[in-house]
């Protein structure tokens, strides 16, 4: 497409674009990562909290003005995600949440695990279809469904605590698992 000859692509009149706070434009805010604006609502709590969610779930690269169209499934469901972190919680909500590590970053999976699993302490439900071994690994259940994707697929092949599946027979997955349980730092006796 080609930018609007009177705005650039800014997106506003100019009349809206000489309103400046802290010396930027709402152009020049829509334009910056949820990161950026982090840094830049230090001091606005009201702000800052929604910010710091997203931020904290991954979502830390997003621009604050993109269109929802260029988000991919896993943002859109992690910003959902960030709106249900925001509630008050009441412990009797159930989330379903289908592969959500889809493109993150390592520390960014770890950083969604943190907040998924506040949402468990907080007496909620998570259920996460995932392949992110290391997510499976953290799960209080697994249920292992298999024995192939597809129509090769569909049938209960494990199901238990983490190290149960790890162990199953004719689990595709409990290899991968294993290998993961394995690799974990062992707690302190």
């Amino acid at each position: 497409y080609a930018p609007c000859p009177a705005c650039h692509g800014a997106r506003y009149n100019a009349q809206t674009l000489e309103v400046r706070w802290q010396d930027k434009t709402i152009a020049e805010v829509l334009g910056m990562t949820v990161g950026q604006a982090c840094d830049f609502f230090a001091g606005q709590a009201a702000v800052l909290r929604p910010l710091e969610v997203l931020r904290d779930i991954g979502l830390g690269y997003l621009r604050l003005g993109q269109p929802a169209t260029e988000l991919s499934g896993g943002e859109a469901q992690r910003i959902k995600l960030a709106t249900e972190l925001q509630r008050i919680s009441r412990g009797t909500t159930l989330y379903v949440l289908d592969e959500p590590t889809t493109g993150l970053h390592p520390a960014d999976v770890e950083r969604l695990m943190e907040q998924l699993e506040r949402l468990v302490h907080a007496g909620n439900t998570v259920i996460v279809v995932e392949h992110e071994m290391g997510l499976v690994a953290r799960s209080d259940w697994v249920i292992d469904i298999g024995p192939g994707a597809g129509t090769l697929g569909g049938r209960l092949v494990a199901q238990g605590r983490p190290q149960d599946v790890a162990r199953a027979r004719g689990s595709r997955t409990a290899p991968y698992l294993a290998a993961v349980l394995d690799a974990r730092p062992r707690p302190a006796r």
